[in-house]
């Protein structure tokens, strides 16, 4: 079942890459007391999240905090190397916390996870952007497949 608009996030711990090494970051940590855009996509590296995805978010990061965003995270089923990567590649600097879901266990219970084996890469996370108030889903906003339209940085923004 998909989470919905009013509910609490789902309690989950995500990897993230820091000077020091890899550290757990738990839902609690990332989520409680803040305000937090947190945005999925289906993989690092691929073409739309490349492109558009990731890149909208690194640039309206400002606009985003002038209104009211604590954190700005993404989040994909890989690991937390490939996060890293992918982030030092978009030049996302402090602006966007790449956070590594490797077993897909944040994106199952949030019930957003999606077959991919047909593109060669198993279990992934649809696409989709949403707005967390203290823990809370005050947002939810999941693309159809194929699609990028309600998950923007764009569309973040106006939702705010």
């Amino acid at each position: 079942m998909t989470v919905s608009v009013g509910d609490r996030v789902p309690e989950a711990t995500f990897k993230h890459m820091t000077k020091d090494g890899i550290d757990d970051v738990s839902t609690a940590a990332l989520f409680g007391g803040k305000k937090v855009v947190i945005f999925a996509l289906p993989g690092a590296f691929t073409p739309t999240c490349s492109a558009r995805h990731l890149p909208g978010f690194v640039q309206q990061a400002s606009d985003l905090k002038a209104k009211g965003v604590d954190t700005i995270a993404c989040v994909s089923v890989n690991d937390a190397f490939v996060m890293d990567a992918w982030g030092r590649d978009q030049q996302v600097g402090g602006n966007v916390m790449m956070l590594a879901d490797g077993n897909g266990d944040f994106t199952k219970a949030l019930g957003l996870e999606m077959d991919a084996s047909g593109f060669g890469m198993g279990t992934r996370s649809q696409r989709y952007a949403m707005i967390v108030d203290d823990g809370v889903i005050s947002t939810l906003s999941v693309e159809a497949p194929g699609a990028f339209e309600v998950s923007s940085a764009e569309a973040v923004l106006k939702a705010l």
